[in-house]
């Protein structure tokens, strides 16, 4: 992600002048933007020739004067003649903040796209590079709102003093999410019952005896964060504490709220900073002080996550929890080269199996999906890929079967490598790093490989 050449803010105006210098369209935009204020808003111009009527703007035709800055907050200048640069230097020499309307080089701030829900606010600034996209944003972010979500926002500041005095800092940050995403609590303020609706919830979640807690355990795909489901990503949000695998990027722990606690219990090959057994603990005593938890894992919870024992556990201790599901390696592999895991005449079926630790049996069983047309997506096989490539042959699968490997599957850095099994069991590729996930079966031939290595010009070293 880049770095920001500007620091997102609110700024007070209160009791203070936004002053624009001008009297065209736009100074005319800028005014209907500032006038959403408190702020005394005037426009001054010798010049005026917008109509700036029905704002409840104070005009001034006549040429700027320094001491029109006396008491400004802010200055737009939309002027660029010679008033306009008078009106340049005085803001620089009083050191008011300064934007000069189409010269981005010139603007000590920008004006966002606004979502308005007063009190709520939402700015969409792309500092002055792309303003469109920024309006783009700005009209989905809009159609996504509640047109009373200011309401609710003006009820739960109403709220703050008795909420600080009956609830706790958890429970309080329960009902204020209750509140905000309540439907009957919608209807109440449309109905102008807001305050009565707002207090018996107060009373509701002051009458609790101990805060329940709940595990969420959420899958957060390969490592893309815009494959993140919508689900996990709203969880993520609502979290008090993150304890996460060490194969999620930090980018997609970061979607959490900022003022989360995040725990890695990374487990890597040969380093296991906590065992399951831990990790189990530890969500179950997090959820019993009443935290609502994100154990966030990488690709499918439920694929080769070990789930299942986490879940033994919460069930166990009598915890809530929630499932989400996330986009697991081997999909984002199959996408990442457009290779059709299930197609007709060729592949009626998909298996994903893990060889590590794999016995004869198992691969007995794959060998023989593989030969009657099953594709088989093997993980965490990359350091042994050569030993079962040979299991397989061995067991009845053809040496011509062609094979796809992708390492960091649906990541920007993913490496692809393509051959046939006889070619992978001729030795261990020397593979990028990052987890693998291994295609073999007729369908990997119908995939998009053709910017992947092959197997064949690669370098093996002895198994």
């Amino acid at each position: 992600m880049g770095e920001l050449n500007t620091f997102p803010l609110s700024y007070k105006v209160r009791g203070q002048r936004i002053v624009i210098v001008g009297g065209g369209e736009e100074a005319l935009n800028k005014a209907r933007l500032a006038v959403k204020t408190t702020a005394q808003v005037v426009i001054i111009s010798e010049q005026v020739e917008a109509d700036f009527s029905g704002l409840g703007a104070t005009v001034i035709a006549r040429r700027f004067a320094e001491s029109d800055l006396d008491g400004a907050a802010l200055v737009f200048v939309a002027d660029h003649g010679d008033d306009g640069r008078t009106a340049i230097a005085a803001a620089r020499a009083r050191n008011i903040p300064l934007n000069v309307v189409d010269v981005p080089a010139e603007c000590d701030f920008y004006t966002p796209s606004i979502v308005e829900r007063a009190p709520l606010t939402i700015a969409i600034s792309s500092e002055g590079d792309a303003p469109v996209l920024a309006r783009l944003v700005r009209s989905r972010i809009e159609a996504a709102l509640s047109p009373r979500l200011g309401a609710i926002a003006r009820l739960a500041g109403s709220l703050r003093g008795r909420v600080a005095a009956r609830l706790g800092k958890a429970e309080a940050r329960r009902f204020y999410e209750d509140l905000v995403t309540s439907p009957a609590i919608e209807r109440a303020v449309e109905a102008g019952q807001g305050a009565e609706a707002g207090a018996a919830l107060l009373e509701a979640h002051a009458g609790k005896d101990g805060v329940a807690g709940v595990v969420w355990l959420i899958g957060a795909g390969p490592g893309a964060e815009d494959l993140l489901t919508l689900r996990a990503q709203r969880l993520l949000q609502e979290a008090d504490v993150i304890v996460h695998d060490q194969l999620v990027p930090q980018a997609v722990v970061d979607m959490g709220r900022r003022d989360a606690e995040r725990i890695s219990v990374g487990k890597a090959k040969g380093n296991h900073t906590f065992s399951q057994a831990q990790i189990n603990t530890l969500i179950v005593r997090l959820a019993r002080e009443g935290r609502k938890v994100a154990r966030l894992k990488s690709g499918d919870p439920m694929i080769f996550g070990r789930a299942g024992e986490e879940v033994a556990a919460l069930r166990k201790a009598g915890i809530d929890y929630v499932i989400v599901p996330g986009v697991t390696a081997a999909l984002a592999a199959a996408a990442d080269t457009a290779t059709p895991v299930t197609l007709r005449n060729v592949s009626s079926g998909f298996v994903m199996a893990t060889a590590h630790g794999a016995d004869d049996g198992e691969v007995r069983h794959w060998a023989a999906l593989a030969a009657t047309g099953m594709t088989v997506a093997l993980y965490m096989g990359k350091s042994i890929a050569a030993d079962v490539a040979l299991a397989f042959i061995r067991n009845g699968a053809s040496g011509h079967l062609p094979v796809g490997i992708v390492t960091n599957a649906g990541r920007a850095g993913r490496t692809l490598y393509r051959g046939t099994l006889g070619e992978l069991a001729g030795g261990a590729a020397d593979f990028a790093d990052g987890p693998a996930v291994i295609f073999v079966g007729e369908a990997v031939a119908h995939g998009d490989w053709a910017a992947a290595a092959t197997l064949a010009a690669a370098e093996f070293k002895v198994a």
